[in-house]
């Protein structure tokens, strides 16, 4: 993962999930091989990159259930 300055991202094609509502959201967008990942609350502010593996090892563990504790 890799964090940086929102210049670098403005002409992404930024999507939230469809249920999303209320402004608090997760933005996920691709950049060829990458995946950035931004606060829609705060568009201008620090976007992380994934690899695709990193971005799928992720997504399969949200599905599992394995972050449910933090929430």
């Amino acid at each position: 993962m890799r964090s940086s300055r929102p210049a670098h991202f403005s002409g992404l094609d930024w999507r939230a999930a469809s249920k999303c509502t209320g402004g608090n959201c997760v933005e996920v967008a691709t950049m060829g091989e990458m995946i950035a990942v931004r606060d829609s609350k705060n568009p201008e502010g620090a976007v992380l990159v994934y690899t695709a593996t990193e971005w799928n090892e992720f997504a399969a563990n949200v599905r599992k259930g394995q972050y449910d504790h933090l929430v």
